[in-house]
């Protein structure tokens, strides 16, 4: 007859496995939860713009680049109505608005030989409207305003560069006489209708000795334009 024994635990076994749940549960305890991510609208919406920002940026960049253009510019300041030298001018490349009719620079040797329309200053772009071959007045020439209403006007609107004789009258209570009447001939310049006064103030050249005259005939409001042919 046998007998069968149980196998006794060691002592020393359990208290390792003791020992080691505790130092589990220890652990356990120091490991802290995950914490709640808070998410915050503003930085997304400031990362947004800085994306959208960005983008633009380099847009404009990338226009500028291809957009520029070689074009005139001066180099010193040149005086109205002075002659441009080749010393004056300079080429630069930059992106320029079309609407400023710049002069492109392939065509810099045309620009030299003419004359300033207006102020042309240092590191100003040169434009078509800026130069010209002549300017007014010429020499030996000098403009006269003239200053006439309606009825003393042609029905025909005068335009610059139109050929008129300014003609003496004798009033509206003078009497015409046998004699010529004393004109000067002249080149119309501009055109300045005065709303207030009724009148329109015809700017004319004429050469130099003659604008005393002219100025003084016209000062007393006796005199009419007449408008001679366009034909050339």
């Amino acid at each position: 007859m046998s007998v069968t024994t149980e196998p006794k635990t060691r002592p020393t076994t359990r208290r390792a496995n003791k020992t080691a749940e505790a130092a589990t549960t220890a652990v356990d305890a120091r490991i802290a939860p995950p914490p709640k991510l808070r998410r915050r609208p503003l930085l997304v919406v400031a990362s947004v713009a800085a994306v959208c920002l960005g983008g633009l940026l380099g847009v404009w960049a990338y226009t500028s680049v291809t957009t520029a253009q070689e074009v005139v510019a001066v180099r010193s300041t040149v005086q109205r109505g002075a002659l441009i030298s080749r010393e004056d001018l300079v080429t630069v490349r930059i992106g320029v608005d079309p609407a400023l009719n710049p002069v492109p620079a392939g065509q810099l040797d045309g620009v030299v030989g003419q004359r300033a329309a207006v102020d042309l200053p240092a590191g100003g772009l040169v434009t078509q409207g800026s130069i010209a071959p002549t300017v007014v007045p010429a020499h030996d020439m000098s403009v006269v305003g003239v200053a006439v209403p309606a009825a003393l006007l042609p029905g025909e609107p005068l335009r610059a560069g139109d050929q008129v004789r300014v003609v003496a009258t004798p009033g509206q209570q003078g009497e015409v006489t046998d004699e010529e009447q004393r004109s000067i001939t002249a080149m119309v310049v501009g055109v300045y209708p005065e709303a207030d006064s009724g009148q329109t103030v015809v700017s004319v050249q004429v050469p130099y000795d003659q604008a005393a005259e002219l100025a003084a005939r016209a000062a007393t409001g006796k005199v009419a334009v007449v408008l001679d042919s366009r034909e050339r």
